[in-house]
C-alpha cells in the first residue's frame, strides 16, 4: 500500500482535485445545515470538521484524495487567512498590542511546560510528548508540522500528535460555541479567549464566526500572535533535544501568512476596497476556512490515537482545560 508521501511524490492535478473537491462538497453541505435550528450555534466551520470526521470514520476516504485534503486543510487554510485580514483594521492590532502579547505569551509558555511535564509523567515518549505540548500550546498541526522536522520526529508520531490536538481543538471549539452565553464576557473578549486559548487558527475563527465579525477579528489577532510564537519556541525546542550539526542548520519554516494576513490589514486601512469586492473576498475566505475544516476532519486519524496516544491524549485535553482556566482570567483580570 502506498504511503501518503509516495503519493505527494508524484501528485497530478487531478489528485489534489479529488481532494478539494470533497472538501468543497463538504464545507456547502455544512453550510446549509447550519440554518437547520438547533445547529446555527456551532456555525459553518465546526459542522464541516464534523463531517469531515463522520465521513472518514463511516465511508473513508480514497488514498487518492489524501493529497487534495493535505493541500486544502494546510495551503487553502492559510490563504484563507490572509483574506480574512480584509476584515481587520490595523489600529486594533496597535490598540491591543500589548495585552495580546501578553495573553498569548503566557498561554504558551504555561500549556507547553504543563502538557510535556504531564505527558512525561505518563510515560509518552519524549518526541511525541513535545509535538502534543507544541500543537496544545501554539498552532496545532502547523506546530507540529513545524516541530516534527526539527526533531527527527517520525511519521507515526507526527500523525498521532495531529489528531490528538485537531481532535481536542474541535471538542473545545464546540463546548465554547454552545457555552458562549455563560461565559460572561462581551464579543471582543470572547474572541480573544477563543483566539488565546484553542488550538487551530481555523478553530479559533470558527468559535467566533457564530458570535460577530469583532470576535472574530480579535480571535484572529491573538491566535496569529500566538502561531508567531513558534519561531523562537522551534529555536529553544532545536536546543532542547541537542540535534546534530547538520539539524541544527535546517531553517525552522516561518508563517509567511501573518505577513500575508497583516498585508491585508493594511490595504484595508489606507486604501477604500469597493465594498463589492471586499464582499467577495471576505466570502472567499470563509469558503476556504470552511473547506480547510472539513479537511482536518478527514485527516483525523482517531484509531491511531486509540492504539497508541491515550496518555498524550490525556495529557494534551489536561493541558487545554489549564489553557481555557489561564486564558480566561487572563480575560477578566486584564479587563479588555
Amino acid at each position: 500500500m502506498e504511503t501518503l508521501r509516495q503519493i505527494q511524490k508524484k501528485m497530478v492535478y487531478p489528485l489534489q482535485l479529488n481532494g478539494s473537491l470533497l472538501c468543497f462538497l463538504l464545507a456547502i453541505l455544512a453550510t446549509l445545515l447550519v440554518n437547520i435550528p438547533y445547529l446555527t450555534i456551532m456555525g459553518p466551520l465546526i459542522m464541516a470538521c464534523i463531517l469531515g470526521i463522520l465521513w472518514k470514520t463511516y465511508i473513508g476516504v480514497p488514498l487518492s484524495c489524501l493529497p487534495g485534503i493535505t493541500f486544502t486543510s494546510k495551503k487553502l487554510l492559510r490563504v484563507g487567512i490572509i483574506l480574512l485580514g480584509l476584515k481587520l483594521n490595523v489600529v486594533d492590532l496597535y490598540v491591543r498590542g500589548f495585552s495580546v502579547f501578553l495573553i498569548a505569551f503566557i498561554n504558551v509558555s504555561v500549556t507547553l511546560l504543563v502538557v510535556y511535564t504531564l505527558a512525561r509523567m505518563l510515560k509518552v515518549k519524549k518526541t511525541l510528548a513535545i509535538l502534543t505540548a507544541c500543537g496544545t500550546a501554539i498552532c496545532g498541526a502547523a506546530a507540529v508540522m513545524a516541530i516534527s522536522s526539527q526533531i527527527k520526529a517520525n511519521e507515526k508520531d507526527t500523525s498521532i500528535a495531529v489528531s490528538i490536538v485537531c481532535l481536542i481543538g474541535t471538542i473545545f471549539t464546540i463546548f465554547y460555541t454552545s457555552f458562549y452565553s455563560n461565559l460572561h464576557l462581551n464579543e471582543v473578549q470572547y474572541g480573544m479567549f477563543a483566539g488565546g486559548t484553542l488550538h487551530e487558527v481555523a478553530h479559533a475563527v470558527a468559535a467566533a464566526v457564530p458570535i460577530s465579525s469583532s470576535a472574530v477579528e480579535a480571535a484572529t489577532i491573538v491566535k496569529l500572535t500566538r502561531v508567531a510564537l513558534l519561531i523562537p519556541i522551534a529555536f529553544l525546542i532545536c536546543i532542547f533535544f541537542k540535534q546534530d550539526s547538520k539539524n541544527d542548520k535546517e531553517s525552522i519554516p516561518f508563517p509567511w501568512f501573518i505577513v500575508g494576513f497583516v498585508c491585508m490589514s493594511l490595504l484595508n486601512s489606507f486604501i477604500t476596497i469597493p465594498s463589492s469586492l471586499l464582499s467577495v473576498l471576505i466570502f472567499l475566505a470563509y469558503l476556504l476556512l470552511t473547506m480547510a475544516m472539513s479537511g482536518l476532519g478527514l485527516n483525523l486519524e482517531i484509531r491511531s490515537i486509540k492504539h497508541s496516544g491515550i496518555n498524550a491524549l490525556i495529557s494534551s485535553f489536561i493541558g487545554s482545560l489549564l489553557l481555557s482556566v489561564l486564558g480566561y482570567l487572563l480575560i477578566v483580570w486584564l479587563n479588555i
